[in-house]
C-alpha cells in the first residue's frame, strides 16, 4: 500500500496557503477603509518604505508580476496616491514615488497593519516570532539556488 504524502502537508503549499489566508484577511481592512487591493498596497508600502523606485525595481523587490505592479503603479497614479517623474539616471525608465497624500495613507495603513500583526501572532512569544522571521527569511533566499535539475531522472540527492 502506498504511502504518498497529501497535498495538505506539503509544506510549499501550507506555505502558500497559509499566506493567502492572512494576505486575503488583511486586505479585506485596506480595501473596505482605503479602497486599495493587495499589489496596490504592496506597491505603497514599499515605495513607503524605500522611497522612489521604478516598475522594475518594484516587480522586483515585491516578487509580484510585471502587469500587477503596473496596473498597482496606475491606480495609484490614477487616485493621485502616487506620481510618475523621469529618472534622470535612465531616461527609459520613470520613477514612482508616493504623493503627500500617498504618504498620509500609508501613514494611516502602518498602524493598522502592525495592530493586525500584533493580534495574530499574540499567541506566540518573541523568540517564537524571531525565530518565524528568520525561517521565512531563510526559505526566501533558498528559493534563488532552488532548481530542478536531475529530478526527471529520479536522481533526488
Amino acid at each position: 500500500m502506498s504511502t504518498s504524502p497529501r497535498l495538505s502537508d506539503f509544506l510549499p503549499y501550507l506555505l502558500s496557503v497559509t499566506s493567502n489566508a492572512v494576505s486575503g484577511r488583511i486586505s479585506q481592512e485596506y480595501r473596505s477603509r482605503f479602497g486599495l487591493k493587495v499589489p496596490e498596497w504592496r506597491v505603497m508600502a514599499v515605495l513607503g518604505d524605500t522611497g522612489e523606485m521604478t516598475q522594475r525595481e518594484l516587480t522586483a523587490f515585491t516578487l509580484m508580476d510585471k502587469v500587477a505592479v503596473n496596473r498597482a503603479c496606475k491606480e495609484l497614479e490614477e487616485r493621485g496616491l502616487a506620481v510618475r517623474q523621469p529618472n534622470t539616471k535612465d531616461g527609459r525608465s520613470h520613477l514612482l514615488e508616493l504623493t503627500d497624500e500617498g504618504r498620509r495613507m500609508h501613514g494611516e495603513i502602518m498602524p493598522l497593519a502592525l495592530e493586525m500583526e500584533r493580534r495574530l501572532f499574540s499567541q506566540f512569544g518573541e523568540e517564537e516570532i524571531a525565530a518565524f522571521r528568520a525561517t521565512l527569511h531563510r526559505i526566501k533566499d533558498g528559493v534563488r539556488d532552488l532548481h530542478a535539475e536531475g529530478i526527471d531522472s529520479g536522481n533526488y540527492d
